[in-house]
């Protein structure tokens, strides 16, 4: 496995992020070492918080939480995924996967003993801190849960599969407004195929515009400025754009040049929207496990999410452990309820903590 590692200078200077770095070595299945970096903020005493991030996103998304957490007694650990933010990165397409993910995740989890964790999970940090969860019982106290899943969807229509499988085939990478329009029409349709939408846009986009893309959903730019943006992207040009954000600049940060992206290019096609997807099994098992799972398990979902808003209601209808907790609406909090909404979800799992 060919295994890249981004240049720390390339984290120079970064807003509001004065970490201390911690690095793990798990090793892949094919020998390779694979290093995973970590922050470990606040008293080493306190309950344990691990805060998992999603897609295309890393450890800088918990910038602003961390204060809240730390100030409440808490020890955040915030990891980033392999391929991502300050971890390794296999630089092929076929290194990554969902259960690969929540192999290597599982190997660092075991690797620095953390225990008697309350993991609060995000987008793909979810679907991998679910399935974590499920396959280190012991290590785990309670869960949190915001804009995630844990999908399974065994029962897929033959029609929908071909209709999915000829638009990734055959259709051309959808524009960037293509795919918001898509994606925003979520709660209406077939998920799985307004889905695909981001899937393929991902994979097709060989310079995948995370920063722009971040600064966007995170920041809400005036229609000018996304305008400056928009054409210095076209032009290839977007790292010297006037408008380009600190956060623009801190989520491009992880990726010096494409080869680095490998990791948000391919991990959206290893969600597993239907009967079709290879894990199947494993959800199914992580299902079963959570039909029975009776520790704290709160859902803490933004009211205004067109990805996964309601996605809430599957888990408090299965989950023995959602019962009788104050389950929030994050307000205003989008997809990334970190960035918009961090005081409200630090102190959902402070006093979640406090009370159970």
């Amino acid at each position: 496995m060919r295994i890249l590692r981004t240049p720390d200078t390339c984290f120079d200077g970064l807003k509001d992020y004065p970490f201390e770095p911690n690095y793990t070595q798990i090793t892949t299945d094919d020998g390779s070492a694979l290093r995973i970096h970590h922050l470990d903020e606040g008293a080493r005493d306190g309950d344990l918080v691990l805060c998992l991030h999603g897609q295309p996103v890393w450890s800088y998304l918990y910038r602003k939480m961390v204060p809240y957490l730390t100030q409440s007694g808490l020890r955040v650990i915030a990891p980033d995924l392999p391929g991502y933010g300050k971890s390794d990165k296999p630089a092929a397409r076929e290194d990554y996967s969902y259960e690969r993910q929540v192999e290597w995740m599982g190997q660092w989890l075991e690797e620095n003993d953390f225990n008697n964790i309350t993991v609060f999970g995000q987008d793909w940090g979810g679907l991998i801190g679910l399935r974590l969860v499920a396959n280190h019982p012991d290590r785990f106290a309670r869960v949190v849960i915001s804009n995630t899943g844990l999908p399974y969807n065994p029962t897929t229509s033959e029609q929908l599969l071909q209709e999915i499988q000829q638009f990734r085939t055959d259709a051309p990478t959808p524009s960037l407004m293509a795919m918001q329009k898509a994606i925003s029409g979520m709660p209406s349709g077939d998920p799985a195929l307004k889905f695909a939408y981001w899937q393929k846009f991902c994979w097709e986009s060989e310079q995948l515009p995370v920063g722009m893309m971040m600064q966007m959903m995170m920041e809400r730019p005036s229609t000018p400025v996304m305008a400056v943006n928009f054409l210095m992207n076209q032009l290839g040009l977007f790292n010297y754009s006037p408008c380009r954000s600190d956060v623009a600049k801190a989520y491009d940060a992880p990726f010096p040049d494409a080869s680095y992206k490998m990791g948000p290019r391919a991990m959206p096609s290893h969600v597993p929207t239907t009967s079709a997807s290879a894990s199947l099994a494993q959800q199914a098992a992580a299902w079963q496990f959570f039909e029975t799972f009776e520790k704290p398990f709160l859902c803490a979902f933004a009211d205004d999410d067109p990805v996964t808003k309601g996605g809430d209601k599957i888990f408090q209808d299965r989950v023995p452990g959602t019962k009788g907790l104050p389950h929030t609406e994050i307000k205003g909090g989008g997809h990334f309820v970190q960035e918009r909404a961090p005081e409200q979800v630090a102190a959902v799992i402070s006093q979640l903590i406090a009370s159970t």
